[in-house]
Formats: C-alpha cells, sequence, structure tokens
C-alpha cells in the first residue's frame, strides 16, 4: 500500500522535517509538502517531495503533519473554509507537532476523534539545528494505539520520540518545558547587568556561568550572544510569548500557583513594551541594560 503523507507548513521547522520524513522513508510512499507563501514553495526543492501551495494536494492523505505558528492557525487550517479535514483519507491520522495550548489542543483533537480521525498533538524541541539533524525530542499526546502506529514515522525526526499520556499530554510538556527554559533566560537578563553595574568583569562572568552550577542550556547558548549582541537568531519573543501564556492559561484554570513562572513573565513582557519583539530570548537583558546604564558585552562586542 502507497501511504500518502501530507506535511503542511515549511518553515524553520517544517521544512527540515519534511526532508527528514522523505531522506528516511520506506520507498512505498507519496510526500506532498504544503505552504501558504508562493515565494518560500517556489525556493525549496527535495526528490521525493512535492512542494506546492495548493491545499488540494492533501486530498487523500493517510497521515497529515502539521507544522505551523500557533493555535489559531492550526484551527482554521483543519477547520476552516478552505480547511483540510475535508480532504483527508477516512480514518487519516493528524499529527500536529505546532506549539499551541493545551485545552485548545484537545478541544481540536476531540473534534477530528468524532469525525473518525486518530490525533497525536506532537510539539518538537531541539530548534531548526535539531529539525535539520533529525534529532528532535517528540512529545505525544494520544492514545497509545496511535502512538505505536506512528513511532515509526515519528522515529524519522526524532531521536525522542515520547508518550506523555492523553489528548494534550505533549502540549502540556512542551509548555513546561519552554517555561523552564524562560525562566532560565529571565533570570540571566535581570543578574547578568546587576553584575557587570558592580564592576564583575562580563567575560569572566560569562565563563562561570556556562560552566558552573548555574549553568543551562539557556545559559550556554545565550550568553555567549550576549557577549557579542547577537539578539536575532532564535525565535522571535512575540511569537514566542504564547508558552508563557499558555502556562497562565493552566494556573487560573485550574488555580495552580506560579510565582515564579510570573516573575519571568513579567520580565518577558519588559522586553516586548521596550519594542524588542521580533528579537530572540536573549533580548529580555536588553530593558535591564537601558535601566542599569551598562552593557553584558565582551570588549568586542
Amino acid at each position: 500500500m502507497n501511504r500518502r503523507i501530507a506535511v503542511m507548513g515549511l518553515g524553520q521547522m517544517g521544512w527540515p522535517i519534511a526532508r527528514n520524513l522523505a531522506r528516511k522513508g520506506t520507498g512505498a510512499e507519496t510526500i506532498v509538502a504544503i505552504d501558504a507563501d508562493p515565494a518560500r514553495v517556489a525556493s525549496l526543492s527535495e526528490p521525493g517531495i512535492t512542494v506546492t501551495t495548493d491545499r488540494d494536494a492533501v486530498a487523500g492523505a493517510d497521515v497529515l503533519v502539521l507544522c505551523l505558528p500557533d493555535g489559531d492557525v492550526v484551527e482554521a487550517v483543519l477547520f476552516g473554509p478552505d480547511g483540510l479535514v475535508p480532504r483527508l483519507a477516512p480514518g487519516a491520522t493528524v499529527i500536529d507537532l505546532s506549539t499551541i495550548a493545551h485545552d485548545q489542543a484537545v478541544r481540536l483533537g476531540e473534534a477530528l476523534e468524532a469525525q473518525g480521525f486518530s490525533v497525536l498533538d506532537a510539539p518538537v524541541s531541539g530548534a531548526p539545528a535539531g529539525a535539520e539533524a533529525g534529532t528532535l525530542t517528540v512529545m505525544c499526546g494520544g492514545t497509545p494505539e496511535t502512538f505505536a502506529a506512528m513511532s515509526p514515522l515519528l522515529d524519522r525526526i526524532g531521536t525522542q520520540v515520547l508518550h506523555m499520556g492523553p489528548l494534550g499530554s505533549g502540549q502540556l510538556t512542551k509548555t513546561i518545558n519552554n517555561v523552564i527554559y524562560d525562566i532560565n533566560i529571565a533570570a540571566l537578563a535581570e543578574v547578568l547587568p546587576m553584575a557587570v553595574a558592580m564592576g564583575l568583569d562580563p567575560e569572566r562572568l560569562a565563563s562561570v556561568v556556562t560552566t558552573g552550577t548555574s549553568r543551562s542550556y539557556a545559559s550556554q547558548y545565550f550568553v555567549p550572544r550576549i557577549l557579542r549582541g547577537e539578539f536575532d537568531e532564535g525565535y522571535p519573543l512575540a511569537k514566542a510569548y504564547k508558552d508563557l501564556v499558555s502556562a497562565a492559561a493552566v494556573s487560573i484554570g485550574r488555580g495552580f500557583p506560579l510565582p515564579v513562572t510570573a516573575a519571568a513573565t513579567a520580565t518577558y513582557q519588559m522586553a516586548l513594551l521596550a519594542g524588542h519583539g521580533a528579537r530572540d530570548k536573549g533580548a529580555m537583558v536588553l530593558p535591564f541594560e537601558a535601566m542599569l546604564g551598562v552593557k553584558v558585552r565582551a570588549p568586542s562586542g
């Protein structure tokens, strides 16, 4: 049987994911990749993949893989006026690799299941480099049967493919992972300028926070870039803010106190209000530098 796999969303994550699905495929598959941006589609090509803007290319797909910016886009792409759901093969599986809110993932998943489709909410972690290398961590929510059926496919894009529980569990796990990451960056953003204002050398301080007990992926990734004054390499703050909104929704809806997360959210909001929404998360340091009149930079940074 020739399985038809459709990938919707060909950005920094979606396109390398589509390529790994094709490169590590069985040979008994048809893979189509769809994006709404004609210029992006025109720039992409890979043996074994049909790349198009035409949503009708999804017709008859047995598996639909979504890699989209947010939950509202996912909902519109699935159920909107030109939605993909009516084009899918009966009993198809929808795998949503996008990062969306837990409650929205559950609602959309249940709507798909009501129409006879199988569903995994399966957000990924590992950044574009992990998508390129096929070494993503994939956090899946859905039935054990759907997870077992789709695991061989997901193994093509990730080295950690984990079943976290029922619908929404993947998104909840991703939110928790991202919020812990955000808390780390927010702590660096407020403490590093204070240290420099007190007379510590930025480069020597960086050597400590990237190797000592405070080290984290956040410090190892962002501190060298802060020293160089580079704030435009990662995912934009304005788009990544949805993770903190999702955490706040869980906190408010279920009465869970998250005081440290709330403090990190305020730091995040300071950077957004200061106009740094198009920059990456390292830009959270900029409002604190401005307040204290210092720069956390290497001499050439």
